[in-house]
C-alpha cells in the first residue's frame, strides 16, 4: 500500500469513527489527525506550533471530539504534560516511557517475547478478578536521559 493510499485509508477510518458520534470530519479535525499521523505524541502547544491555522481553542475541542470517537488517546506524565496520539486501532501496538520532569513521551515497540510475557501477566492478573481484558497499554513513568543530568 502506498503512502497516499495509507493516508486515504486512515482518513476514511477516522471519518467512520466520527460519524458514529454524529460528528463531521472537518478540516480542523483532519489537520490534527494529519499532524498526529506523523507518529509522535503531541501537546496542544506542539499542535499550535506545527499548524498555526488551527486556533488553540479549536484544537482542544477537536481533540476532545476525536478522543470521544476513539481516534485519539490522551497520554499524561502528569496533569501539565498531556500529549495526544492516534489510537492503536489506527496505528500499531506500542508502549510509552513518560518523563515526569519534562513531559517527554517516548514510544517504544517491545519485542514479541516481551509482549507474550506481558499478555500472560495481564491474563493472570485479570482472571483473578473475573475481568476480561481486550487490550493493554504500558506507560512507564520516570526521568528521561536529559532530565537525569
Amino acid at each position: 500500500m502506498s503512502s497516499t493510499e495509507s493516508t486515504n485509508a486512515l482518513h476514511e477510518l477516522v471519518e467512520v469513527h466520527l460519524r458514529r458520534e454524529d460528528k463531521r470530519y472537518t478540516s480542523g479535525r483532519r489537520a490534527i489527525v494529519e499532524l498526529l499521523a506523523s507518529g509522535q505524541p503531541m501537546s496542544i502547544s506542539d499542535i499550535s506550533l506545527a499548524d498555526p491555522e488551527v486556533p488553540r481553542s479549536s484544537a482542544y475541542r477537536h481533540l476532545s471530539d476525536l478522543q470521544r470517537a476513539g481516534v485519539v488517546r490522551r497520554i499524561s506524565a502528569g496533569d501539565e504534560f498531556a500529549r495526544f496520539e492516534l489510537t492503536e486501532d489506527l496505528t500499531h501496538h506500542h508502549h510509552h516511557l513518560l518523563c515526569t520532569s519534562c513531559g517527554r513521551v517516548i514510544d517504544v515497540t517491545p519485542s514479541h517475547a516481551f509482549e507474550r510475557t506481558v499478555a500472560a501477566m495481564v491474563t493472570e492478573l485479570t482472571a483473578q478478578r473475573g475481568f476480561r481484558a481486550i487490550s493493554h497499554a504500558l506507560d512507564v513513568t520516570g526521568h528521561c536521559k536529559d532530565c537525569q543530568r
